[in-house]
């Protein structure tokens, strides 16, 4: 049966010579077991430290590969990410505020596309004057005539009024019209050095800005396709087209008030482009 804790306890003492030996030993293993852990820590570091250093390049090449590639375009992006940025500086020449005198290459063609993209998204676009400057400083002069033509009928007539325009192209007063274009990426199609296409995919700020606006500014997503001809001095246009798309997915943002819109175009300005 159990004993209850008021019955007194008896403690045997061993002699000497018959104590345990299991605290000797004990006190024996500790060094041992101290310097097998040191010894695995050490391990686990330079096992560490080799993983770390395996993708880093080696410094004596770097400073020679870099400056071999300095003239060569960008590598491309990761897998599945598309081009990498590249191109040259923007051209350095304007005709009536519009990028000139673009390089005789794929790229140039490219650049020339996307500043004629701007040029055409614009709401200079939506006024006669302006727009017959614009065509006239970007066309191919054997095919002005033609894209004259259409353009006038695209940007004229029942267009001004859709967006509550008056003839010349001139908001209400107190509204500020938004016509503006920017393109997010290029693709040169069947390139040679006489002519090419070239799409451009943009996305767009149409409307009215204003407290007063039924129109407000709204932004969508197309995919302009031009055919330009190289004319001995620069890449012009000759022809175009256009889709909708593709767009992505709207993000989930509060839309800003008509004064920050207002405020924002009217304080950022645009680029030329270049790659």
């Amino acid at each position: 049966m159990p004993l209850s804790d008021d019955q007194p306890h008896t403690r045997t003492r061993l002699p000497v010579g018959e104590q345990p030996s299991s605290l000797a030993t004990s006190r024996q293993q500790r060094p041992l077991r101290t310097l097998m852990t040191v010894l695995a820590v050490v391990t686990l570091l330079v096992v560490a430290i080799s993983i770390a250093n395996r993708g880093k390049p080696d410094p004596t090449t770097t400073t020679a590969t870099a400056a071999g590639s300095a003239d060569r375009a960008a590598p491309s992006a990761a897998s599945g990410a598309g081009p990498a940025p590249s191109g040259d500086q923007p051209v350095a020449t304007t005709t009536n505020g519009i990028a000139a005198g673009h390089p005789h290459t794929d790229q140039g063609a490219q650049s020339a596309a996307a500043n004629y993209a701007v040029a055409i998204g614009s709401t200079d676009m939506f006024r006669a004057d302006s727009r017959h400057t614009i065509v006239a400083t970007i066309a191919d002069p054997a095919a002005a005539p033609a894209l004259q033509a259409r353009l006038d009928q695209g940007f004229g007539g029942d267009t001004v009024t859709r967006y509550g325009l008056d003839a010349q192209g001139r908001a209400p007063k107190g509204l500020t019209f938004v016509s503006r274009t920017v393109p997010v990426g290029t693709k040169a199609v069947g390139y040679s050095d006489a002519e090419t296409k070239v799409e451009v995919w943009c996305t767009g700020l149409t409307g009215l800005a204003g407290e007063r606006s039924v129109l407000p500014v709204v932004a969508n997503w197309f995919t302009l396709t031009f055919t330009l001809r190289w004319t001995g001095s620069d890449w012009k246009l000759t022809d175009y087209a256009s889709r909708q798309g593709p767009a992505p997915m709207p993000g989930d943002q509060q839309a800003a008030t008509a004064e920050e819109i207002t405020g924002a175009v009217q304080q950022f300005g645009g680029f030329r482009y270049a790659r």
